[in-house]
């Protein structure tokens, strides 16, 4: 027997099979093969059809049950991931009234950041734990100001992972989680988030009813079970965001417990029990996915742009071949790059640094000594320095680091990147090969199994190595010194 996992990204699909008995993975398949289509009507927009996510979705169930002989009756359970922030508005007839407007579409950010200065930044900190920025309310907010004809025939607003669910049962529901995301939560009220609502004009009947996060949320109906190829009754057990969901698949639920990726952006994700919005404009808070009133469990949320995708553009702009020639290269180069430092905010504004697009920057290069290695090195210091530094911004808010998580991916893979991480936050990090697919099906079962059974699936399965901090770590905090040093001169 076997639960299905869902991943809904905005470049593709994924669909994971686990063993019910062991959590172990059986596979995972990806629809479509190329990315899916992302329309951009004007610069900062973006927008994806949620019928064309559907299709992704009854494809690739089609597919990994003809791929490993699955019946449709030895799936026992659906746990579904999806792309954060976005805005699906469908009509009362579930119908999508418009196109999805997606976590990277930036049109609202002016909206979030007046409602943040009208509201009053206590207010926001304490109430929202975060400002309204550029999240699902915000967007709902443009819709309302700027298509008001369609904006009449809205009846609910869905995150993602909601109007997916609700295709397979046509029942429509949301989570906590899924809310405040959305910052649609009032974490001080312990309800729907009123006082932003309220200042937007926008009525609380746009919320759909609340469902807890693990446990039974709707089942397959007959239309979602001709649609997908599920049994009609399938259950659907379990919702969440991305990263809190990534966070879930490396079994970080509890205070002090970190997660981190490191793709094309990075991220750090940090769970605990304070209701502190003091870094609200530079890290986002977000009700984790064992969240509660009687025990607060808070996702702080610390994003770097300029990650992998600064990696990946110089494999391809110097003369290399390989990430792996790469790596090579920068193993014969000494802690700190012989001064060479790398600021690698290449890709757009970020977040932790208030918003501010300062570009990637190549400083202290010496044009007689200094050649593609150094550069190398600089690059995998520089952006392991990004970390550091936003570990930095979580720890002034009340984060303690004791266990550090992170998946088999890019960034993570290389060794000087790791032990650089490590060492400079005195802090093991266990690296673990899992997918938020694979923790979204694995998440299916925790209703019945719990927490504990949930955590054996991954230590058992999914361990690779342990990265762990050098005793010395002087040529680590010197390097990483000087890189903030000049970061700093920049962001003044």
């Amino acid at each position: 027997m076997y639960y299905l996992g869902l991943d809904i990204g905005s470049s593709s699909i994924k669909v994971a099979l686990v063993e019910v008995a062991t959590g172990k993975s059986v596979g995972v398949v990806q629809e479509p093969v190329t990315e899916m289509e992302m329309l951009a009507l004007k610069n900062g927009w973006a927008e994806q059809d949620p019928k064309e996510w559907w299709a992704y979705v009854c494809q690739g169930i089609k597919k990994i049950k003809k791929k490993y002989a699955i019946d449709q009756d030895q799936i026992k359970g659906v746990g579904i991931a999806y792309q954060m922030h976005g805005l699906v508005l469908v009509d009362q007839q579930g119908e999508p009234v418009r196109k999805s407007i997606i976590w990277c579409d930036s049109r609202a950010v002016e909206i979030g950041r007046k409602a943040y200065g009208d509201i009053g930044e206590d207010i926001c900190k304490s109430h929202l734990l975060n400002s309204p920025a550029n999240f699902t309310a915000s967007k709902l907010k443009w819709v309302k100001e700027n298509e008001p004809e369609l904006y009449k025939t809205a009846d609910k607003l869905m995150l993602p992972g909601d109007y997916i669910a609700f295709r397979f049962s046509n029942v429509i529901n949301t989570t906590i989680s899924g809310l405040s995301e959305g910052i649609l939560w009032d974490f001080k009220e312990d309800t729907e988030a009123d006082l932003l609502m309220e200042h937007y004009g926008i009525p609380k009947s746009f919320i759909p009813d609340i469902v807890d996060t693990f446990g039974l949320q709707s089942r397959v109906d007959a239309r979602g079970a001709q649609e997908s190829g599920l049994e009609v009754g399938t259950p659907i057990l379990y919702r969440a965001g991305d990263q809190p969901n990534n966070a879930l698949a490396l079994n970080v639920f509890n205070p002090g417990e970190v997660a981190a990726t490191g793709g094309t952006s990075g991220v750090v994700y940090a769970v605990t029990d304070s209701l502190s919005g003091k870094e609200s404009t530079r890290v986002n808070n977000f009700a984790h996915v064992n969240y509660s009133k009687q025990t607060p469990r808070v996702g702080k949320l610390l994003n770097i742009n300029g990650a992998g995708i600064q990696y990946r553009w110089l494999l391809n702009n110097l003369d290399v071949q390989s990430y792996e020639e790469m790596n090579s290269l920068a193993w014969g180069i000494p802690v700190g790059s012989d001064g060479v430092c790398l600021i690698p905010f290449g890709n757009g504004a970020e977040r932790m640094l208030n918003n501010k697009d300062i570009g990637t920057r190549l400083v202290n290069i010496n044009l007689n000594n200094h050649t593609k290695a150094h550069v190398c090195r600089a690059a995998l210091e520089g952006i392991a320095f990004s970390f550091v530094y936003g570990m930095e911004i979580l720890k002034s808010d009340g984060i303690s680091i004791e266990v550090m998580r992170a998946g088999n991916d890019n960034l993570f893979r290389s060794e000087i990147f790791s032990e650089t991480v490590s060492t400079l936050v005195s802090q093991d990090i266990e690296i673990y090969n899992t997918t938020g697919a694979i923790g979204a099906a694995r998440a299916a079962g925790i209703n019945e199994g719990g927490f504990e059974k949930f955590g054996t699936y991954i230590t058992n399965n999914d361990h690779v190595k342990t990265f762990k901090p050098l005793s010395d770590k002087s040529a680590y905090q010197m390097a990483y010194e000087n890189w903030k040093k000049e970061l700093e001169l920049i962001i003044k």
